[in-house]
C-alpha cells in the first residue's frame, strides 16, 4: 500500500472516531471573526497515533493535493539558523508565521500605542521594507520562542546558548550508537502562565515537542513527538520537514536516512475544513517524489535552498483552507 494512506486514514480515523472539543482564542482574535460575523471553529480530535516512512521509498511529500516545498525548505533553513526574526521568511514570501508576530505587535498597540496600530497586510509589508538593522524590525519582527531558537541556541540557566542540534551532529558522528540524541522545544521559561517576565508570548507552546535520532545497522532514523497537530494544513509540512531534517542530518554524519517516525498526541481536524479533508481523502496518491542534496555539503550550517533539489514531483491540485489562529493569553 502507498504510505501516503497512513495520512488519509488518519483523516478518516479523525473524522468517525473523533471527539469535537471547543478552542481557545484571544479576545483579539476573538474580535476579527465578529468583524467577519463569522462563528469561530472547534476541532475534532483522537489522542495518540503513529505514522512512519521509509525513505528509501520516496521524499513524503504529500501527493494528494500540492504542497508548497519551497516554503518548507526555506523555513527548516530558518530554523536550523537558530533565528527568531520573520524578516527572513517576509523576505522570500513566506507567510507561516506572519500572523503570530502581527498578534504580538497589534496586541501591544491596543494597549499602549492604539495610534501606530497597522493591520496584519501593512505590519508585514513594513517589514518586508524595512532593513533587517531597523530597530522596529529587530523588535516586532521577532517571535521571542521559536524552534530555532530552541533546537540552536537553547537559553541555559547560567546565560549561555546550548546548540541543542549541534551537540546531537557532533555525537552521532564520534559515538553513533548512544541513545540520547534528543533535541527538545518544550521550555517551560517561554511558556504562558510558566514564563518568566520579558519571555511570555503569543506564539504558543511548542507543538513539535521533542524529535530523537537514533542510528540502526548505520541508517539514521529520526523520531518526532507532536503534542499538537493540525492534521490538514501543518501535518502535510511537518512531515516534509522533518524528512529533509533527516536526509541533511544524515548527509552531515555520514549516515544512510533511514525511518521517520512522527509520533502524535492530539491529532486534529478543524470544523471548518472537514470539506476540505473530505475532498483529498477520496483522491488516490501518486508515487513519491525524491529529495537530492548537494553532496559537497558536509556542515548543517552550509545548507542552502540552492542545495535542495525536489525530483519527479507530480500532485493532485492544491486544496486552499483558513488556519485558526488560537493560543496567547
Amino acid at each position: 500500500m502507498h504510505p501516503e494512506y497512513q495520512y488519509l486514514n488518519l483523516c478518516q480515523d479523525i473524522l468517525a472516531n473523533g471527539a469535537d472539543k471547543k478552542l481557545f482564542f484571544t479576545p483579539e482574535v476573538l474580535e476579527l471573526y465578529r468583524q467577519k460575523n463569522e462563528e469561530p471553529p472547534h476541532i475534532r480530535s483522537v489522542f495518540g497515533r503513529q505514522i512512519r516512512f521509509n525513505l528509501a521509498d520516496g521524499f513524503p511529500l504529500l501527493t494528494t493535493k500540492k504542497t508548497f516545498f519551497r516554503g518548507i525548505a526555506q523555513e527548516l533553513l530558518w530554523f536550523l539558523s537558530g533565528s527568531s526574526n520573520i524578516k527572513p521568511l517576509v523576505d522570500q514570501d513566506i507567510r507561516i508565521w506572519d500572523e503570530w508576530a502581527w498578534k504580538r505587535y497589534h496586541k501591544y498597540c491596543r494597549q499602549n500605542e492604539p495610534q501606530n496600530d497597522l493591520s496584519q497586510p501593512d505590519f508585514i509589508a513594513r517589514l518586508k521594507n524595512l532593513p533587517a538593522s531597523d530597530p522596529w524590525v529587530v523588535k516586532w519582527g521577532d517571535l521571542v520562542v521559536v524552534y530555532g531558537r530552541m533546537w540552536r541556541r537553547w537559553p541555559a540557566s547560567d546565560g549561555r546558548e546550548i546548540d541543542q542540534l549541534g551537540w546531537v551532529i557532533k555525537g552521532l558522528k564520534d559515538k553513533p550508537y548512544r541513545k540520547s540524541y534528543i533535541v527538545s522545544g518544550w521550555n517551560p521559561d517561554f511558556i504562558y502562565a510558566m514564563a518568566s517576565a520579558g519571555n511570555a508570548n503569543e506564539v504558543p507552546p511548542f507543538c513539535h515537542t521533542t524529535f530523537q535520532f537514533q542510528v540502526q545497522n548505520d541508517r539514521l532514523n529520526l523520531g518526532l513527538y507532536q503534542r499538537s497537530a493540525d492534521l490538514f494544513l501543518g501535518v502535510p509540512f511537518n512531515i516534509a520537514s522533518y524528512a529533509l531534517l533527516l536526509l541533511m542530518v544524515a548527509q552531515a554524519t555520514g549516515l544512510a536516512a533511514g525511518d521517520f517516525v512522527h509520533t502524535f498526541g492530539d491529532v486534529h481536524i478543524y470544523s471548518n475544513h472537514y470539506p476540505q479533508i473530505k475532498e483529498q481523502t477520496s483522491r488516490t496518491p501518486f508515487p513519491f517524489p525524491n529529495v537530492k542534496l548537494n553532496p559537497d555539503i558536509k556542515n548543517i550550517d552550509d545548507f542552502k535552498y540552492e542545495d535542495i533539489t525536489l525530483e519527479n514531483y507530480q500532485s493532485h491540485p492544491a486544496i486552499k483552507a483558513d488556519i485558526a489562529n488560537i493560543g496567547g493569553f
